[in-house]
């Protein structure tokens, strides 16, 4: 009899670790062919725009993009840490930041190839589910909504990667859907929100570039009707940049079609996977009534370089990459684990990439649903160790002062609204929040303390 239940518990065991899976994402590589370390902080690298690099070294700097042993220990540090993901999710920004013309056309098709060569090298036969970011193309952020010379190339490069009808689709727009490895009843959609940049002059006087969002609607309409669940994945996301306060990514409309879509659809939308931040953060969609209904998430990039927008105090990052732990039959988020590589320590000794935390650990959520990551928000919002602990893991470990109440206030309202208008209305509602519970009980016990001294 204990011979059976042995054997029972063994393939109940087998069955639960049978619904596990776990696939890589990584994002804003950014590599920068120029580093070089130099006894000249000024002539580190093309990317920093003539800051100087003072703490430059084999790994990196802050105000550079990622040189080639970066790109190389981040891929290799993969390998080593999940040898065998069931996929990998890459959504692009391959060149580095400098001007159109310190590239052109032929050097992003190089460095595009160049990465795409180390991830098959490393993880030959794996599975790559690939999106164009707004520095794959030439000039930079102009991705045009129609078939172009470097739509082509780039489908070219991923010929292992793609089914002949997503590389046929690619050429088009630079997006495309196939079923998710290959199984029905899961489907991975690959967007190209570049089209909806509020850079892109290209795009902005359309109201659908590519036909994309008509694309997208019969694609997700058909995976109700076929039963099946679907993973987004893109490179620029709707909504507004954390850490500079009503800095919008998407033009208005676009912004607007896109919440649409994911109400239309979230019943079958059951994760979605974006970078261009380099932060570590999320979006929450929400429906009419209020329930979290889709939960963004915004890895953190390999670059480490501190960006140059204006209002941004020392924006920069610890090179991360990231696992997803999901559920094999539903698709659900379970877990979300992410490593990260500490440049001044691998500067100055090695390169280790280490965990810099699991989700469902830190936030104390039991796993990275809609319904969690609402949860893991609420938190945030209202109990300063988590807000503190989300802030430190936002800049993966390099900004590690103090968020103060605007803080609060910039990273709680980009989180919880996408939409533009209840952007708005979040900060003016939190920003009093933040007076209600910080500066006017601290003003009230002063006055307390004045009077009893008088």
């Amino acid at each position: 009899m204990s011979a059976v239940w042995v054997l029972l518990c063994c393939l109940l065991f087998k069955e639960s670790l049978a619904l596990s899976g776990n696939f890589w994402h990584i994002t804003d590589l950014h590599w920068d062919p120029t580093y070089k370390v130099s006894d000249n902080p000024e002539l580190v690298c093309a990317s920093s725009g003539n800051r100087p690099a003072v703490s430059a070294g084999k790994f990196g700097d802050y105000v550079c993009d990622s040189p080639w042993d970066l790109i190389n220990s981040s891929v290799y540090a993969m390998k080593n840490i999940l040898p065998n993901p069931d996929f990998i999710v890459w959504t692009g920004d391959d060149t580095p930041h400098v001007p159109n013309e310190d590239l052109g056309e032929e050097a992003v098709l190089s460095i595009v190839g160049n990465l795409t060569h180390i991830i098959k090298a490393v993880f030959p036969g794996t599975k790559v589910y690939s999106a164009l970011g707004n520095h794959d193309y030439h000039p930079k952020s102009q991705l045009p909504a129609a078939p172009n010379h470097m739509y082509n190339q780039i489908a070219d490069m991923w010929h292992d990667w793609l089914e002949p009808s997503s590389k046929e689709a690619f050429k088009k727009g630079g997006y495309y859907t196939e079923k998710l490895l290959n199984r029905p009843g899961y489907r991975m959609l690959v967007l190209n929100t570049n089209l909806y940049y509020d850079q892109n002059k290209l795009t902005q006087d359309l109201d659908d570039p590519a036909d994309q969002f008509a694309w997208s609607d019969r694609v997700l309409s058909e995976a109700a009707t076929n039963k099946e669940k679907v993973y987004i994945i893109g490179h620029v996301p709707p909504g507004f940049f954390e850490k500079k306060r009503s800095k919008p990514w998407f033009l208005s409309k676009f912004n607007r079609r896109y919440i649409e879509l994911i109400e239309k659809h979230h019943s079958v939308i059951i994760g979605q996977f974006f970078g261009h931040h380099h932060t570590d953060s999320f979006r929450m969609f929400y429906s009419t009534e209020g329930s979290p209904i889709s939960t963004m998430f915004l890895s953190p990039g390999v670059t480490p370089w501190k960006t140059s927008l204006p209002g941004v105090v020392d924006g920069a990052n610890n090179p991360g990459i990231r696992v997803f732990e999901y559920d094999t039959d539903t698709l659900l988020v379970k877990d979300v684990v992410t490593y990260y590589l500490n440049l001044t320590h691998a500067n100055a000794a090695k390169d280790r990439w280490e965990k810099e935390y699991r989700l469902t650990e830190s936030f104390r959520v039991p796993d990275a649903s809609p319904a969690s990551m609402h949860q893991v928000l609420e938190s945030i919002a209202s109990d300063r160790c988590y807000l503190q602990k989300y802030y430190d893991y936002n800049s993966v470990s390099y900004d590690l002062t103090n968020c103060n109440s605007e803080c609060r206030v910039d990273h709680v309202c980009a989180a919880r609204e996408v939409d533009f208008d209840k952007y708005e209305h979040c900060l003016v509602k939190e920003g009093a929040a933040s007076i209600n519970g910080g500066l006017l009980p601290a003003l009230s016990v002063a006055l307390t303390l004045l009077w009893v001294g008088l």
